[in-house]
């Protein structure tokens, strides 16, 4: 999975900043992916081999036997005026070595956690994005199951009655949502445990809430947008990373207005083709999943995007096609420019789903392009 790799090559980073003790984050201006080969070894910490009995709110919270996770979560939102949002907020966590320090220093931690916030304001064209990061002690970054919280310094989602409570603010813009689930959990894969390359071990455990009904406000400096929408939530967790030959992935996840989702992820191999190990979700309005092999779908970029600021050349548009399902989906970005130039650089925005008798949104991450 290619959001392992850009994420662990910018954990090594910070890794490196922490030991240092030097509070400074020094701007990644190569290919993270090359970082690997000097990231500190994974042994010691467990490994998705096969499929477990996930359990909540248990499997909320954090999974500090394995070395990466994150809790990713996408929407797209309106005003009653029809102004409409787009948001990303992501909580990482990446263990540097396995069990707890033994060092008695309260602020002894082998948990580094970093967050990425982005806006989409689709009216206006613009694409604000920030990042923070933290060590996991002294509660200044953390996860927890019951009750469910995870942050990094002031940025969090934690439990609110049978739904979540979601903040962050920037100097920038704030978002403060409430989120309730409207289905069940999803399990993606093989009961939850998704494979990412042939090589055993190479895989993640992997959820989804797809529909979480959102409102709440949105505050771009002086302006206060009162706003409603869907919600998405992503949890992965795992050790292993790709395989050499893999350079990069393209993820969907689809809300349809029939109340089906759709959850696509295709990895890219260097000679170009597609490893045979993509897969995806399709959700009935019911909560019922198909599981979804490489076969079952394809997906077909419309149009290409650079980036004027990085040079980057990404899909834009894209055909969606589930043939047994009688999916023919065409997404378009609501906004060309949706590239996170953090620690590390990626694409993910904002869609909108086009297709005969349908329409929706969705969110697309793109990563690994040149």
């Amino acid at each position: 999975m290619q959001k392992i790799r850009i994420f662990l090559g910018y954990v090594l980073l910070l890794s490196l900043f922490l030991q240092a003790c030097e509070w400074s984050l020094p701007q990644n201006q190569g290919n993270p992916i090359k970082a690997l080969n000097t990231l500190p070894e994974n042994t010691g910490f467990k490994r998705a081999l096969a499929p477990i009995p996930f359990q909540f709110p248990r499997d909320s919270g954090p999974h500090p036997d394995f070395q990466t996770e994150w809790w990713y979560y996408t929407g797209n939102l309106a005003t009653v005026q029809g102004r409409r949002f787009g948001y990303q907020l992501t909580f990482f966590r990446r263990g540097l070595k396995p069990g707890t320090p033994q060092n008695s220093n309260p602020w002894a931690s082998h948990q580094i956690y970093f967050a990425h916030l982005a806006l989409s304001d689709i009216q206006a064209q613009k694409f604000h994005a920030q990042e923070t990061w933290n060590r996991g002690a002294q509660a200044q970054a953390g996860a927890e199951a019951s009750p469910f919280r995870v942050w990094v310094n002031d940025w969090e989602v934690k439990a609110s009655g049978a739904g979540f409570q979601l903040h962050a603010n920037t100097n920038a813009f704030e978002l403060n949502f409430r989120l309730d689930s409207q289905k069940p959990i999803v399990l993606h894969g093989n009961q939850g445990l998704s494979q990412k390359s042939a090589e055993k071990g190479n895989a993640s455990y992997y959820y989804s809430q797809t529909r979480l009904k959102t409102q709440g406000f949105i505050k771009l400096k002086t302006q206060r947008f009162e706003v409603k929408g869907l919600s998405w939530l992503d949890r992965e967790w795992s050790t292993s990373v790709l395989s050499k030959q893999q350079v990069g992935w393209d993820w969907f996840s689809l809300q349809l207005d029939d109340q089906r989702e759709l959850m696509l992820y295709q990895i890219r191999n260097k000679s170009g083709s597609r490893d045979p190990v993509s897969s995806g979700s399709l959700i009935d309005k019911n909560g019922k999943v198909v599981h979804l092999v490489a076969q079952d779908f394809k997906i077909s970029k419309l149009g290409v995007w650079k980036s004027p600021q990085t040079g980057i050349q990404y899909p834009s548009g894209w055909k969606v096609e589930v043939p047994a399902h009688q999916l023919s989906l065409s997404l378009e970005p609501l906004q060309k420019d949706q590239e996170l130039r953090l620690g590390f650089t990626y694409w993910e925005g904002a869609v909108k789903i086009k297709a005969q008798g349908i329409t929706g949104f969705g969110y697309v991450e793109l990563t690994g392009y040149p």
